[in-house]
């Protein structure tokens, strides 16, 4: 009988170390996935080489609204390109135009990030001969996550969340 609860308590300290040791390194190896995942969004935020894929808006005016594929911003260190949707107010319209979103090219653009206290990055980019576009606000996480703040100098302001990555999906 006693050998019976012997076996029975050593099998269960057994296990519960085995449970403790693959928990462990599952957490482990999710500390060094984050850390790379990391990594790899210092590096494309240092060098200007990324996509912003919009996966939702909330207009100034209105509630959050759902995305389908294909809204983005492009940055590289010599070009931005804006294809992004806008829902809101303008206070101007240009004649002949039937498109009221958010896009254009730049080759002429200002570019400042800087890091976070609690990790990622705030990032402000200033297209200098786009009239329609003042400020580009993105915050970006180290997780990829990302929410970008669009200030206009004939609409109202319009935020996107979505995520950072280094091509298109």
């Amino acid at each position: 009988m006693h050998a019976k609860i012997f076996m029975l308590k050593a099998g269960c300290i057994m296990a519960l170390l085995l449970a403790s040791v693959f928990d462990g390194s599952c957490q482990d190896t999710k500390k060094q996935k984050d850390s790379i995942q990391a990594a790899q969004i210092r590096t494309m935020v240092e060098e200007q080489r990324y996509f912003f894929i919009a996966q939702s808006t909330t207009p100034s005016r209105g509630g959050l609204r759902q995305l389908t594929g294909g809204y983005n911003v492009r940055v590289t260190k010599d070009t931005l390109v804006s294809d992004l949707p806008y829902f809101g107010r303008a206070y101007t319209a240009s004649y002949g135009s039937t498109d009221g979103g958010i896009k254009f090219t730049s080759v002429d653009f200002g570019y400042k990030a800087e890091p976070r206290k609690k990790g990622g990055w705030n990032i402000t980019i200033n297209p200098k001969e786009i009239n329609t576009c003042r400020e580009m606000n993105l915050l970006v996480y180290e997780d990829g996550t990302a929410s970008l703040n669009v200030s206009s100098n004939d609409k109202q302001p319009i935020s996107f969340k979505g995520i950072i990555t280094a091509t298109i999906k």
